[in-house]
């Protein structure tokens, strides 16, 4: 029986799906999480094989005394995950120290974590991206602007989501940004791309071949949702298109990939750009090492009628899938702003669409920022009848 720790099982909630997959597949589950054991779901107490709170996940110390006890008691430990993009960086230094080599290691970080060091992987892929500047001073960021002209994107070239990410669109803007923003985190400045966000979403097996393949749209930028304060879409597409399928498998394989849940993101241009390609195309944006947020792995279960919880314990288990293809829709997410005055109420919206309806409810505070407060999942047969449930969600 292999010996699993999962880092903060019970954040996001959905997460205690993923261990009990892997209990039902025969691995002994370990958890490691700062919510006390009695506040945590049925589902995951019965899920998990032990569980060690720590005082805090932001304690390295603590949450290494915690990996050393679990294996003292139970032997070596043949895999530690979180599947979360904030603790990516705490997981791969916990496997370098404690020689747990089933994935990434402190070597590997930058790589993945830095927008700007993205860029070289990229390009050994054969994938154009934006030109970029990593901010220095603010004459040098000037003359970067000179070449590609504003707007231009800043954003931290390790960060999370759209945290800390602004558009500028003049020297007044810029010269705010040099006074605002923070001196100890290293920004990156990027020539605006005129695109919606296109992903490759897959679970990679340990040759770094996909076992399952998806994608999500966002017409809407997150930066935008944000900064704006504005509703919340995307959509998990019925077919994911081959062009985003063959840019993700060459981004897999020029950045090492194996045995993990990925979500690649992609511009797609939504006119010809100068320097990046015509209209349709795509360019590289960023890669993340773990599944896409929030409520998106269930998405993608709705759209394809399959498991991703299950589909990935059977990578680690196995190293292949044992569930089988089904049927495929869209799967679409809206996020309403609370405020906002919507012809339509919450009542109209079940009754127009609640066949429909996979998931309804409000978004925890905490995911609120880039999703909205009320939630609405839908799956819908085809393009025409995504766009008018977003037309009637948002009306």
């Amino acid at each position: 029986m292999k010996n699993f720790i999962f880092i903060s099982p019970n954040f996001p909630t959905n997460y205690w799906l993923f261990c009990r997959e892997l209990k039902h597949n025969g691995i002994n589950v370990l958890g490691i999480g700062d919510q006390p054991y009695d506040q945590l779901s049925n589902g995951l107490k019965s899920s998990l094989h032990e569980y060690y709170k720590v005082g805090s996940l932001e304690n390295y110390d603590e949450v290494y005394r915690a990996v050393a006890f679990l294996i003292f008691k139970y032997g070596p430990i043949d895999w530690l995950e979180s599947n979360n993009e904030y603790w990516l960086e705490r997981d791969a230094r916990l496997r370098t120290d404690f020689h747990i080599t089933s994935g990434f290691q402190v070597e590997d970080m930058e790589r993945v974590k830095f927008k700007s060091k993205m860029k070289e992987y990229y390009r050994r892929a054969g994938i154009p991206f934006a030109r970029f500047h990593l901010v220095d001073s603010e004459e040098n960021c000037k003359q970067f602007i000179e070449k590609v002209g504003y707007p231009v994107v800043v954003k931290p070239d390790n960060g999370v989501g759209a945290n800390d990410t602004y558009r500028l669109s003049n020297d007044r803007e810029l010269s705010q940004f040099f006074q605002t923003r923070r001196k100890d985190i290293t920004y990156i400045l990027e020539e605006y791309v005129h695109a919606e966000v296109n992903s490759y979403d897959a679970i990679i097996d340990s040759k770094g071949n996909p076992i399952f393949e998806t994608g999500n749209v966002s017409p809407v930028s997150i930066m935008d949702i944000v900064n704006e304060n504005d509703n919340s879409i995307y959509y998990i597409v019925k077919d994911l298109p081959e062009d985003t399928r063959k840019a993700g498998r060459a981004a897999v394989a020029s950045f090492g990939v194996k045995s993990r849940f990925i979500h690649f993101e992609f511009f797609r241009l939504t006119q010809d750009q100068e320097g990046l390609g015509k209209k349709g195309e795509l360019i590289g944006l960023e890669v993340n090492m773990r599944p896409c947020g929030g409520f998106s792995p269930d998405m993608m279960n709705f759209a394809n009628s399959t498991d991703v919880y299950k589909i990935w314990a059977d990578m680690i288990a196995y190293d292949k899938s044992t569930v089988p293809d089904g049927e495929h829709q869209f799967c679409a997410f809206v996020g309403r702003r609370d405020g906002k005055n919507f012809r339509y109420s919450h009542e109209d919206i079940m009754r127009m669409y609640g066949p429909q309806m996979k998931m309804v409810g409000r978004i925890p505070d905490a995911l609120s920022g880039a999703m909205g407060n009320q939630m609405y999942v839908a799956n819908l047969p085809d393009q025409a009848a995504l766009d008018k449930f977003y037309e009637d969600a948002l009306a």
